[in-house]
């Protein structure tokens, strides 16, 4: 077992001038913050990473482990063509929320609704990183571009604050076949805010995951369940 350590500060050097330009589209402070830039990590950890790393599983530190993490692995042999990032959908109406003008203007739209046949958007607290995948994918490295990143934060009328969540999420809206959807059970995600916020009565349908669950993840400061 080998364990690697990486300088946050050296990293932050490599990736402040590929994901300067999305910091003020998807970061919570005004404007561009040097130090933002760790959030973005995953955006570019194909640029970041040597060569020989091909595949990376990152993850959020409030998460607890109900499998072997190796297990998780083996959704890199599911990916299908073209699909670069293993992600779990996000389990509130948080994008509902955010996309409220592009679905007021696009009444018919998937984007916002909830699963299965909506587009509820992603949530990056576990992700597949198919690194080669990223870096051979002509698409992906486009949208990377500052010009495109403005043309779809235009197009969808989206200003975020969860770093590369939103990312993720605008871009799926876009091309969902850059992603593929892990299980709900592999990142079951606890927070309840948006239920008390204007969205009970959807609240379940994005809320809802059935099976045995993998990995609990207790964002928003949520406790996870003891065993």
């Amino acid at each position: 077992c080998q364990v690697i350590v990486h300088d946050v500060n050296e990293l932050t050097e490599k990736l402040f001038p590929i994901v300067e330009a999305m910091q003020k589209h998807f970061s919570a402070g005004s404007g561009t913050y040097y130090s933002d830039s760790i959030f973005f990590l995953s955006v570019a950890m194909h640029r970041i990473m040597p060569k020989e790393i091909t595949q990376i599983i990152q993850v959020d530190l409030d998460l607890k482990y109900k499998t072997n993490i190796r297990d998780l692995f083996d959704e890199f042999d599911n990916f299908p063509e073209g699909a670069v990032i293993g992600i779990a959908r996000e389990m509130q109406p948080v994008y509902r929320h955010t996309f409220w003008q592009y679905r007021r203007e696009n009444p018919q739209t998937k984007v916002g609704e909830p699963p299965p046949d909506g587009l509820p958007g992603f949530n990056s607290g576990v992700l597949l990183l198919n690194l080669e995948a990223m870096r051979q994918s002509k698409l992906y490295n486009q949208l990377l571009e500052p010009t495109m990143v403005q043309k779809l934060t235009e197009k969808y009328h989206f200003k975020g604050h969860l770093g590369d969540q939103d990312f993720f999420t605008m871009v799926g809206m876009e091309h969902p076949e850059l992603f593929h959807v892990l299980d709900c059970t592999w990142n079951r995600q606890l927070c309840t805010w948006w239920r008390d916020h204007g969205y009970s009565d959807v609240f379940e349908q994005y809320f809802q995951c059935e099976g045995e669950v993998r990995i609990y993840h207790g964002n928003c400061n949520t406790p996870i369940p003891e065993d």
